[in-house]
């Protein structure tokens, strides 16, 4: 088989795989995406279920981060707040910065309420998947822990009398998470933005660069990701905040204007973005991207955190969706929406937000690319650590083991530059969103264990 017919055959699985994993059905003349579906409702059940912890247990998941609770025997390999920095690495990136962007020239400003929406919902779905991933965790002979969909699908299903089912589904979640992990499009994106902005135009080197800086965190493990995750991602959310706020300040006037535009979108819009249904669904889907919350990715990072008690941990990844969704997301839009960069022709994605960037200074892409690539950087890391226990679980914890799927990760970060890959990035999405299937399964199945385990947490922090 040549090269060309390869292409072609992947180009077709890929495309094929991406009809399936986003099918969208028709109602009222928009197209409603089946996986947003199953995010969304997901995250609606469970909030009302668990009497909107989401806000109630709000100021609680604060002081746990900051160490108020936290134990100097519990068990575990980083702390509560490394942990919420190294999940909030893979979710915080381009989806914050592009995906806002994508959202409002979709959908209109309105958009932006839903975003804020489908991130407070998506609070309480981070909250029962990091219980679970800490109360299923598993232990190795060298201290270390691994824990994740992966062993809590395994066990919901186990309870229901389902074991055979259960070993498919955690299998069938880990392959789709290892192919998930490869880090082409953050990668890919980062270049764009370089070459962009300087012009350099080399996408090998880059790439090759790109994968040693990787290489040099993801070898030491969860320890190292944390360690780098805990400086970086604070770093990375001041340099574009503080970036955003600028813009704000300057435009201190606008700001109100642009908040009744997203509120009076949300309910009043216009039929160009579909009516108010293309409107919601614009929203929730780019929060979907923007915070993963359902997929079950950021409970693999939540599952190394040090706590003996299971839904501590659930507070502490209730604040992801917050920090990620609510709070970056609406700055970004407030930039975009004040500038009025929106109502311009042919801008798109991250083109849009570096025009609202360069309007007040045209030095501010250049803040923008370094916001870019270090929200990039963050992401892959921690992907690559969700990628090795996904390939440890299938395959064994051997040193052996780990270290190959390192130097293959390594490896594909290297290509991830090389242009004309969108049959990749299609391939590599509908890998993330069908990690949600089994994942948000398990979460129903495992939900009245989650409000029990809740009820006694809150009784023993009263005594």
């Amino acid at each position: 088989m040549t090269d060309f017919s390869f292409q072609q055959a992947f180009e077709w699985l890929s495309s094929s795989l991406a009809a399936v994993v986003f099918y969208s059905f028709e109602l009222a003349g928009v197209q409603i995406p089946v996986t947003v579906l199953w995010l969304v409702t997901g995250a609606v059940v469970f909030t009302c279920y668990l009497g909107f912890i989401n806000i109630r247990g709000f100021r609680h998941a604060v002081q746990v981060v900051r160490g108020k609770h936290s134990k100097p025997d519990d068990k575990g390999d980083i702390s509560p707040f490394q942990a919420l920095s190294a999940a909030l690495s893979g979710t915080v990136g381009t989806g914050n910065i592009a995906g806002v962007a994508v959202a409002i020239a979709l959908g209109g400003p309105g958009a932006t309420f839903w975003m804020i929406v489908a991130g407070f919902l998506g609070m309480t779905t981070k909250f029962v998947e990091c219980t679970l991933a800490v109360k299923y965790r598993v232990y190795h002979a060298d201290g270390s822990t691994s824990g994740g969909p992966m062993y809590y699908i395994k066990a919901a299903l186990d309870k229901y009398g389902l074991p055979r089912l259960g070993t498919g589904l955690a299998a069938f979640f880990a392959i789709a998470c290892v192919f998930g992990s490869a880090g082409f499009v953050h990668v890919n994106q980062g270049f764009s933005q370089v070459k962009l902005v300087t012009g350099f135009d080399n996408a090998w080197l880059f790439g090759l660069i790109y994968a040693t800086l990787v290489g040099l965190v993801v070898v030491g493990g969860i320890q190292s990701i944390a360690r780098v995750t805990s400086k970086l991602v604070p770093a990375m959310c001041a340099i574009y905040l503080g970036a955003a706020l600028v813009i704000l300040g300057l435009n201190a006037g606008a700001v109100p204007a642009a908040l009744w535009t997203i509120v009076q979108g949300a309910f009043a819009p216009e039929a160009a973005y579909g009516g108010a249904i293309g409107v919601i669904i614009q929203g929730f889907r780019r929060a979907a991207y923007s915070n993963e919350a359902g997929i079950g990715s950021s409970p693999i990072a939540h599952s190394a955190a040090r706590t003996n008690q299971p839904v501590s941990e659930g507070f502490v990844g209730l604040l992801e969706p917050f920090i990620d969704t609510v709070l970056i997301c609406t700055i970004s839009a407030l930039v975009i929406i004040v500038s009025g960069v929106y109502t311009q022709p042919g801008l798109d994605g991250v083109q849009m937000t570096s025009a609202a960037f360069a309007q007040v200074f045209d030095w501010f892409p250049l803040v923008l690319m370094i916001a870019l690539l270090l929200f990039g950087y963050s992401t892959v890391i921690s992907w690559g650590y969700y990628g090795l226990k996904s390939w440890t679980y299938l395959f064994g914890h051997s040193p052996v083991t780990q270290r190959s799927f390192k130097l293959l990760f390594c490896c594909v970060v290297a290509m991830g530059a090389v242009p004309n890959m969108l049959a990749v990035f299609d391939f590599i999405d509908s890998m993330i969103f069908l990690m949600a299937v089994p994942n948000i399964l398990a979460l129903y199945l495992l939900l009245p264990e989650v409000k029990a385990d809740l009820a006694d947490y809150w009784k023993k922090l009263q005594h």
